[in-house]
């Protein structure tokens, strides 16, 4: 999970009354870069995408918030299944939109962790399923690709290609990637320098 940033709404008018107005949408879809906010798998390619209410419209819980420009967030329908109206105002899910999830997660190999002492954390995980099998295999893959890339960097005995390929992968960690939040810290650990 990246840090997004939520541009103004396109259409105030029309999220009066519907809050998955196609204006709307695509806002939230470009500014998540066709990813889930949650888990960053690619969406838009396989699936129209779901507006995400982050705290839940659900009677009893922020109807009042629906139509809220500012709870709103684009996402997969595998994460917006699993979250369902799960929201708890003391331990809140981690919003992207609005706050750095670096504070709270980590890409740990192909798994997502909460960072120690991470209430939010460990609770965003396991109310979206960050960890579910078919997420795992699929970071497995990009891992594989990426690794395989930067061992063919090193294996190179020119410096100068060598600085030139890294530099090229470490746009692989950019936030328009799939699972940049991976690929960043593969690339990262890897660097020279230490630093994307």
């Amino acid at each position: 999970m990246r840090r997004l940033h939520r541009p103004p709404c396109p259409n105030p008018d029309a999220l009066r009354t519907n809050y998955k107005h196609p204006d709307n949408k695509d806002a939230l879809l470009r500014a998540s870069h066709g990813k889930c906010m949650y888990c960053e798998s690619q969406v838009a390619h396989i699936y129209f995408g779901d507006v995400e209410h982050i705290r839940p419209k659900a009677e009893g819980k922020y109807p009042h918030l629906e139509f809220e420009w500012t709870n709103l967030g684009y996402c997969c329908a595998r994460c917006n299944n699993a979250k369902k109206d799960q929201f708890d105002e003391t331990c809140p899910v981690v919003d992207p939109y609005s706050e750095d999830p670096g504070t709270h997660l980590l890409a740990f190999g192909t798994t997502v962790r909460h960072k120690a002492g991470s209430e939010r954390g460990a609770i965003t995980i396991a109310t979206t399923d960050l960890n579910r099998p078919e997420l795992i295999e699929r970071r497995a893959i990009r891992l594989t690709q990426l690794q395989n890339a930067l061992d063919a960097c090193y294996r190179t005995s020119s410096e100068a290609i060598r600085a030139t390929l890294l530099a090229a992968l470490k746009e692989e960690g950019a936030a328009d990637k799939e699972f940049s939040m991976f690929a960043a810290a593969l690339i990262n650990a890897n660097q020279p320098d230490g630093a994307l």
